[in-house]
């Protein structure tokens, strides 16, 4: 079994509950923007070589979600649409949800991929690796 970590310190693949998938650990950034998209990036960059494909969580607990960061996340999912399966997301607000579901929307992603918000991790990993949609 081959794995490795990612920039940001995921590892990849991550098995959960006999699937596997990959963890953006965007949590506890604060309000420091630039080091929160550098992480992004960086992320993006790992998951879009070859033959990474899997359903993705991101945390975002403790972290201050700016409209750049949401545009830029919006963007890098546009981006991995073909290496991502399912997006959950956890740790955002109601506001924060709302505004991302709409520049998610805007993206094109919500139509292609399935997005789920929640509360728990462990609710979101569940849903990643469950055969339902």
């Amino acid at each position: 079994m081959y794995t490795e970590k990612s920039p940001g310190g995921s590892i990849y693949p991550y098995y959960y509950k006999g699937g596997q998938l990959f963890g953006w650990h965007y949590g506890s950034f604060f309000a420091d923007e630039q080091r929160l998209l550098a992480r992004m990036k960086a992320e993006e960059a790992f998951l879009s070589r070859p033959n990474h494909q899997t359903p993705v969580w991101a945390d975002f607990y403790e972290t201050k979600l700016s409209d750049r960061v949401l545009d830029e996340f919006s963007a890098g999912i546009r981006r991995l649409d073909k290496h991502i399966t399912r997006l959950g997301i956890v740790g955002c607000s109601f506001w924060d949800r709302w505004r991302l579901r709409r520049r998610l929307k805007k993206a094109g992603v919500a139509a292609r991929l399935p997005v789920r918000f929640f509360d728990d991790p462990e609710d979101a990993k569940t849903w990643l690796v469950s055969e339902r949609g």
